[in-house]
């Protein structure tokens, strides 16, 4: 079994202590012990001189993190299309039953075009995207590999002030961010707990993937050859994903120096022995606990949601549907940001499910009374040119989308694992207040330059 440690450049005396204990107990054992390494442990070693090395071993956890990125968006889309059928055909039967015993439209329009309809949207993108990406990262972790990734993240988040564990619990939000926050009871120390909650929703989960993809593919000229199309479009969401590490080290940071100041805490990191992943025990733990669960957590959500936004693009005020009097309250914030306010009230309105905020924006631009989806990306492109979008609007909404607040299912999750209405409310204040800033200076430096 391996074992290392990271000495901080000003540790305490605590951890001199620690340090000097381990140092005289390996003197000790090194002069009265004689150990004959196995085949397995020197296969240990060696894969381990790779994977935590100084030079290689960042990369090559970006390479394999991107890897289950690309098998999570790649191998997502058949069952997503399939299961979008699938709920979309149960739909319109669903419709049929209640023009059979001739329900009102307003109980029909609720039910069926409001709440039902946000749930087909939520499972169909949540589900598969979860279902693979869980499992994925529940056998590098059962492998043996996340230590590693502890191991060579720890001196990065120290240095924001953070702990070296919270380079797992991001890694997790990339699925889910209500996960995320769960696992962060693996920080032991309750300040740097706190730091990896409040900032894991930096991290884009697999809700936020079809709306980045959506944006980035808009972004891309039309004259681009289709190859280079696609490499460009990819980028730009690999770009959205280094954004929020980015701004998660830059907050951990911050918080570290304000709200929760204090010393980063030193732990001794034991690396475990590399193993063959049991399949079968992963995909049901990681199926059962994490995906089945967090799932259900959003659908608890979503299905009020969609009903609410149903009664607000059909409720009139002063002859016009709540929803439209909303995004015209929001035009100047919007403006400013280099966004509309129809972009914001969708935002706001996608609350619950971040999978329904591009239905909402449609709904909202073609006056429609129910939530609208488009059938591929030329359309969808089509209709956000028609309202005035350009390159800068894209990129504004993806970092928008990336830095603001959290899901309704992550808020949840952050009161029921901190029980405290003020670290709630900040989980979602604070990403808020740093969207708006970026957008604000995105759009002000792009007009000044003559660019937008």
């Amino acid at each position: 079994m391996n074992s290392s440690c990271e000495i901080p450049d000003n540790h305490d005396g605590q951890d001199k202590t620690v340090i000097d204990l381990y140092q005289r107990s390996h003197d000790i054992a090194e002069a009265a012990v004689t150990v004959g390494l196995s085949a397995h442990g020197d296969f240990d070693r060696t894969l381990d001189d790779v994977l935590t090395s100084k030079v290689l071993g960042i990369p090559i956890m970006v390479a394999l993190l991107g890897a289950v990125f690309w098998v999570t968006l790649i191998g997502a889309n058949y069952p997503s299309q399939f299961l979008a059928n699938a709920l979309f055909w149960a739909e319109s039967h669903l419709s049929a039953i209640f023009q059979a015993l001739n329900a009102p439209d307003w109980l029909h329009g609720v039910l069926v075009l409001g709440a039902y309809r946000t749930l087909a949207w939520v499972v169909s993108v949540m589900l598969p995207p979860m279902a693979i990406f869980f499992p994925c990262f529940t056998l590098l972790e059962d492998f043996g590999y996340l230590a590693r990734v502890t191991f060579n993240m720890d001196w990065l988040f120290k240095r924001c002030g953070a702990h070296g564990k919270q380079a797992l619990t991001m890694a997790m939000g990339f699925g889910c961010n209500a996960a995320g926050v769960v696992a962060c009871r693996i920080v032991d120390s309750p300040r740097e707990k706190m730091i990896a909650i409040l900032t894991n929703n930096f991290a884009p989960c697999n809700g936020r993937f079809p709306t980045l993809i959506a944006l980035a593919a808009f972004i891309v000229t039309a004259n681009t050859s289709q190859g280079l199309k696609s490499a460009t479009a990819s980028l730009l969401v690999v770009a959205a994903v280094v954004l929020g590490v980015c701004a998660t080290l830059t907050v951990s940071w911050a918080l570290s120096r304000t709200f929760l100041r204090g010393v980063p805490s030193s732990f001794i990191l034991e690396l475990p022995p590399y193993r063959r992943p049991q399949i079968l025990p992963v995909l049901v733990r990681s199926i059962y606990d994490r995906t089945l669960h967090v799932l259900w957590r959003a659908m608890v959500v979503a299905a009020p949601a969609g009903a609410l936004v149903w009664i607000l693009g059909n409720l009139a005020i002063s002859g016009q549907p709540a929803i439209l009097r909303m995004s015209t309250s929001l035009q100047p914030l919007g403006h400013a940001m280099g966004l509309d306010g129809f972009i914001l009230a969708a935002f706001i309105l996608g609350l619950p499910a971040n999978e329904i905020v591009l239905p909402i924006l449609l709904m909202c631009y073609t006056s429609s009374s129910t939530l609208v989806e488009s059938e591929n990306m030329v359309q969808l492109s089509q209709a956000l040119s028609a309202n005035g979008w350009t390159w800068l609007t894209a990129l504004n909404a993806m970092v928008f989308s990336v830095l603001h607040f959290p899901c309704s299912t992550t808020l949840i999750t952050i009161w029921q694992e901190t029980r405290s209405l003020k670290w709630t409310m900040l989980s979602a204040i604070i990403p808020l207040a740093i969207a708006i800033a970026a957008c604000s200076f995105i759009a002000c430096a792009a007009r000044a330059l003559g660019l937008a």
